[in-house]
């Protein structure tokens, strides 16, 4: 699993090193050392610039700049503010013995790439004007940790940060390495192994991951099984039966082994696999192998807030989307009893008005607060659990942005929930699958395309979790 770790995270993890031998001196040694590789491995010799800072950050910078300047690079640094001479980043200051000039705009300019070398990611004020200016003015930015200006923890802007090419971190990425804004300022991340000892790393138990698959795995099907262990679901559809029809196609896609569409009238459109009920809820709801729904996709407001109360009282695993998000607004407490809740900005504003702050913060808050696993949608998508447990999501296309892609994320993660994924990994899997999609289909994606590009997704993920599967080079 690929955990993230907070400013304040990396704080006690850095303090624990020199106890584990692992001095911070050689911890930025190779620091600046993985810089300037990776500097080498995607650039041609050009002329550098080092914007140094007075903390460890620029202590990196300055052994950045010593490891390019050996291998025949121009390099100059312009402090921007001098370390403490007595500290590793003083120490790694004294050991460099190329130019440095005054940080100005004219020496920014004339440089080919500028390591922003100024402040890492626990950054808690405002960058300073003339700072900014300096670092919007490179040509080519490669920030080291994370763009100075950057919230490491919150992926809020302090002021207003340059655009790095890449951003190259330690250890492990940090939250406003996926979280807007911060996110759109990194460029390529890189995360560099610096010899930190696994007992450093050990002070934190981590509870924020970066959401892979690593973190989660899919249910396969038993070779003896049949169509009803692998669950039954329950879609509510209305008048608006595409949004149903959507989900449906996407929940069948990820194995659920049966699926109905309950509706008060006949619908048009559903495949001829899909199951079409129009009996009353009461009746389907007498049949306990019914134990997933999927509640909200063009239900209107009114008829999906009666029908969540009635699953809810039902005791029913519940995925509550669009419709019936829409209907809790500003009554958070109708959703306790819901699996897992699916809210964009707009619906979440409107379910949790006084909820402020940060995204990642928001998300958990709500989570907490109903008992419902929350998945804050975005481009930057939060996975949230009651628990504290939360992972980020960073491979959703803009293309995602279209009519009917929510249907088909809350129906990819009721169609897990189905098969009896535990509901934070059901989300999380949800929403991964559903960028990775999406990223297979490329450009001109309609959401109709989602649930056909699962079945290859889902065959690379089963060939990765188990390698025996994979086919035989046999010549």
């Amino acid at each position: 699993m690929e955990p993230l770790f907070t400013p304040a995270e990396m704080t006690l993890i850095d303090r624990a090193a020199p106890g584990c031998g692992m001095p911070v001196a050689t911890l930025m040694e190779n620091a600046g050392h993985a810089v300037a590789r990776l500097i080498r491995r995607h650039h041609h010799p050009c002329r550098v610039l080092v914007l140094a800072g007075p903390g460890n950050n620029g202590g990196d910078g300055y052994v950045a700049a010593r490891h390019l300047a050996a291998a025949g690079w121009p390099v100059t640094v312009a402090p921007i503010a001098h370390p403490d001479p007595a500290s590793p980043a003083g120490q790694a200051a004294a050991a460099w013995r190329g130019p440095t000039v005054a940080p100005d705009l004219d020496q920014v300019r004339r440089a080919d790439l500028v390591i922003d070398a100024i402040f890492g990611a626990g950054l808690s004020r405002p960058l300073d004007p003339a700072v900014s200016r300096l670092l919007n003015a490179a040509k080519t930015l490669i920030a080291i940790d994370i763009p100075s200006g950057v919230d490491g923890a919150t992926g809020a802007l302090r002021g207003e940060p340059g655009h790095a090419a890449r951003t190259i971190t330690f250890v492990a990425p940090k939250p406003g390495h996926l979280l807007l804004p911060g996110k759109s300022r990194c460029g390529i991340i890189h995360c560099a192994d610096i010899g930190m000892p696994p007992e450093a790393i050990a002070h934190i138990t981590p509870s924020l991951w970066r959401n892979t698959p690593a973190l989660w795995r899919i249910p396969t099907p038993d070779p003896a099984g049949h169509k009803y262990d692998r669950g039954h679901l329950t879609i509510l559809a209305g008048p608006m039966s595409g949004a149903a029809i959507l989900a449906a196609n996407a929940a069948r896609r990820t194995g659920v082994g049966l699926l109905t569409l309950a509706t008060p009238t006949s619908i048009h459109g559903a495949a001829p696999g899909i199951m079409i009920r129009t009996d009353p809820m009461a009746d389907l709801l007498a049949d306990s192998r019914r134990m997933t729904w999927l509640c909200g996709p063009g239900l209107g407001p009114e008829t999906a807030g009666s029908a969540l109360a009635t699953l809810i009282e039902a005791q029913r695993r519940i995925v509550a989307d669009a419709d019936a998000l829409t209907a809790c607004a500003n009554q958070p407490e109708r959703l306790a009893g819901v699996a897992v809740i699916t809210p964009h900005e707009g619906e979440f504003a409107r379910i949790f008005p006084s909820l402020s702050g940060d995204k990642l913060a928001r998300a958990r808050t709500a989570a907490a607060r109903t008992g419902a696993v929350v998945v804050l949608k975005g481009e930057d998508t939060v996975i949230a659990a009651p628990d504290g447990r939360a992972a980020i999501n960073d491979n959703a296309p803009p293309s995602l942005a279209t009519a009917g892609s929510g249907d088909t994320l809350a129906g990819i993660i009721a169609g897990l929930l189905t098969q009896n994924m535990p509901a934070f990994e059901a989300a999380a899997a949800g929403v991964w699958l559903h960028g990775a999609a999406a990223r297979s289909c490329g450009p001109g994606l309609i959401a109709e395309d989602l649930a056909d590009a699962l079945p290859a997704i889902l065959a690379s993920l089963a060939s990765t979790h188990h390698p025996e599967d994979r086919p035989k080079n046999t010549t």
